[in-house]
């Protein structure tokens, strides 16, 4: 006798093999389970309280994100769960990249941690310090780098 697949439901969202995985790249020191929220202040640019929350589908741009967030803590990458609707990041994709090639995507709704990736390589010292090197050159012309 066959199960009726109406009877499996649940509110809570099922594992796939083909789920997309998202990262987040950031200094904080979080646990599973946490949430990433706006309304704290942004790792970049000024600093404001953050109006989104930016996560990615590519392991480069999270490694980016945990070289380049401000802040002296150690360098981190999250596996996170958006909560709510994603949308492309119009700072990389619109302006920079289109067709979102970094896969990079942004949130008012929080993103739940579920994982932590502890082995990766960061990028070379020499790119790592021209990116640092052209984001002070935005930051002197008096160019934020988040454009919310």
């Amino acid at each position: 006798m066959g199960k009726n697949k109406s009877d499996n439901k649940s509110n809570e969202p099922s594992q796939s093999p083909f789920s997309q995985t998202f990262f987040h790249g950031t200094k904080a020191d979080l646990k599973i389970g946490d949430f990433i929220e706006i309304g704290l202040n942004s790792n970049y640019g000024q600093r404001k309280n953050a109006k989104y929350i930016y996560l990615t589908a590519t392991l480069d741009a999270a490694i980016w994100g945990a070289e380049l967030a401000l802040g002296k803590g150690r360098e981190r990458i999250y596996l996170v769960e958006p909560t709510g609707p994603i949308e492309d990041d119009p700072n990389l994709t619109d302006k920079k990249f289109p067709g979102n090639p970094t896969k990079s995507y942004r949130s008012e709704h929080p993103f739940k941690v579920v994982g932590e990736i502890t082995i990766w390589q960061g990028h070379s010292p020499v790119l790592l310090n021209a990116m640092k090197e052209h984001l002070e050159q935005l930051k002197r012309l008096d160019i934020e780098a988040i454009q919310d």
